[in-house]
């Protein structure tokens, strides 16, 4: 099997894209549990992908269905195929990759497609900041000052409304008490959800699974955090941000 490569498609105006040109089709994706629960097969070809995490996933796999995963072209690495679409028990697509979520909204910004975050003169990744130790995703810059931009990928649905996160997460708190600092010190800040789901029309947090998470976007967004949400397209020619979505607080 020849190397199968992501690799982003810079556009000047349009959708945004995360061009994968081959990847390969698979059917009835399960996870394995003599491989620890973090593999699985493709029944249509026998392929192992390392999964990019669990629990969520398990639902999303769980109806089986089409699948569409991409080659390392690593040797050296165990698997060397990764999982990045499945198809769910409802029928939607979902991009279950989370480390695809930061290229896709980097990729959207700079092909103007996420208007609310435009006008800076650079974009600067993974950039140490706050007194929790932590890296923002996103870093733009210009000549009205900076904005931080933390990225969070939305795949957990009930019917049409989405939620995060979709675990307890208390480095998804961290990050919203270091961005409200930012907020009341003046500077803007940004939590933009990545929803990689297509049956997904509004974004919320999931207040059942993590109150405390709650809590903290609650007081963020009273300081002055601004939340953005954007649907991508899912597809085995890419995957891009297409529009935006309802945040419900």
């Amino acid at each position: 099997m020849s190397a199968i490569l992501w690799r982003l498609k810079l556009q000047p105006s349009g959708p945004a894209r995360e061009i994968y040109p081959s990847v390969a089709k698979g059917n009835t994706f399960a996870p394995i549990q003599a491989l620890s629960r973090r593999c699985g097969i493709c029944q249509w070809r026998r392929v192992y992908h390392p999964l990019p995490k669990y629990g969520v996933y398990e639902e999303l796999l769980g109806g089986g269905g089409d699948c569409w995963y991409s080659d390392s072209g690593n040797p050296k690495r165990k698997y060397h195929h990764t999982l990045e679409i499945c198809t769910t028990p409802d029928g939607a697509l979902a991009g279950v990759n989370t480390g695809r979520a930061n290229a896709l909204v980097e990729e959207a910004i700079l092909s103007g497609v996420v208007s609310e975050l435009q006008g800076y003169e650079s974009l600067r990744r993974e950039v140490r900041y706050g007194e929790e130790n932590s890296r923002i995703d996103l870093l733009l810059s210009g000549a009205d000052g900076d904005c931080y931009v933390e990225v969070k990928n939305v795949t957990l649905a009930d019917g049409a409304r989405g939620y995060f996160p979709d675990a307890v997460s208390t480095r998804g708190a961290k990050h919203l008490r270091e961005l409200q600092k930012l907020a009341e010190s003046g500077v803007r800040a940004v939590l933009f959800y990545c929803v990689q789901h297509s049956g997904i029309e509004t974004v919320q947090a999931a207040r059942e699974i993590d109150p405390a998470y709650a809590e903290a976007l609650d007081s963020a967004v009273d300081a002055g955090v601004q939340v953005l949400a954007y649907r991508a397209k899912l597809g085995a020619e890419g995957v891009e941000l297409v529009e935006a979505l309802p945040f419900l607080p």
